[in-house]
């Protein structure tokens, strides 16, 4: 798990002073798991396949990497970190401020893969997206696992964290969503109790005990020691038919509407639901977006 982590300016896009193998090191730092051609996708979208394997083979030579066979996929490779990878990419400048949380072995790769892979899959839609319309969305402008504190011990973990700056020629509009990847894994019902769990973070101020301690933290709600304003909440459905996808948004809909702290919550903050066929073709600024506070299909960027 991570902790919600902020872009550093200029950090979207990829430093020309970093080599290639220093960027794979920091992707698989930061997604845990990567096939060849996601990485290729992410970091030399221009790039032949082959541009990525000879520093990817070289790492693996010095023991900084290490990859897995996904199943049923033509012996495609699934790279992961290894333990000294790991080590090694602890304080690069792009993941400052990430605690690791790497995956070190070909059995904790394979049963990771089909989660980790989709929350990349998900990033890599709205990167491509971003690529082409020429906003601000780069490689390290997505944080998996991001853990929020709900109080009595409890967390709320998004599955990302994005930031994505809108940019025209007049002006440049700086968003941050809250990430769900669903592949209809779960009931609908606990897929829809998320929206409980967000709106408790919404509204959630932990109480200070004992001493008041020399610096007071940021009053108010505990997101706004990290947000200016609550970031969008999106949903992105996969794993099952269109019929059934489509239930599952009518269930994220109704605890909008039924529950009365997620329907506070959603008069404040933008929450959407989308299927992940859709955000890869059209595309995530396309009007694929449903909104859970019902309405015509529209972006996620109007919501």
């Amino acid at each position: 798990m991570t902790t919600p982590f902020e872009s550093p300016p200029g950090r979207s896009a990829l430093s020309p002073a970093e080599t290639l193998a220093h960027q794979l090191l920091a992707a698989l730092a930061q997604h845990r798991i990567a096939t060849t051609t996601q990485l290729q996708e992410l970091l030399r979208p221009e790039a032949r396949l082959q541009t990525l394997s000879a520093p990817l083979n070289k790492l693996r030579h010095e023991g900084f990497v290490d990859f897995a066979v996904l199943p049923a996929s033509y012996r495609s490779r699934l790279w992961f970190l290894t333990r000294e990878g790991a080590r090694l990419t602890r304080d690069f400048p792009a993941l400052r401020g990430r605690p690791p949380y790497p995956i070190t072995s070909a059995t904790a790769a394979s049963l990771k893969t089909p989660h980790t892979l989709t929350v990349l899959r998900t990033h890599l839609a709205f990167l491509t997206d971003a690529r082409h319309r020429g906003d601000e969305h780069g490689p390290w402008d997505w944080t998996p696992e991001v853990s929020h504190p709900l109080g009595d011990g409890e967390r709320l973990i998004a599955d990302a964290l994005m930031h994505y700056t809108l940019t025209t020629d007049h002006e440049r509009t700086q968003l941050r969503a809250f990430i769900e990847v669903d592949r209809a894994t779960m009931s609908s019902e606990r897929l829809a109790s998320k929206l409980i769990g967000y709106a408790r973070l919404w509204t959630y101020e932990p109480q200070q005990v004992g001493r008041p301690r020399t610096r007071q933290p940021v009053p108010g709600p505990i997101w706004l020691r990290w947000y200016p304003v609550f970031p969008r909440i999106l949903f992105v459905l996969t794993g099952a038919t269109r019929t059934v996808l489509g239930n599952r948004i009518s269930d994220l809909q109704a605890m909008t509407t039924e529950h009365p702290l997620v329907a506070t919550l959603a008069r404040q903050v933008p929450m959407g639901a989308a299927i992940l066929d859709d955000l890869e073709n059209p595309g995530p600024t396309s009007n694929v977006w449903t909104p859970l506070t019902g309405g015509n299909p529209r972006p996620w960027t109007a919501l």
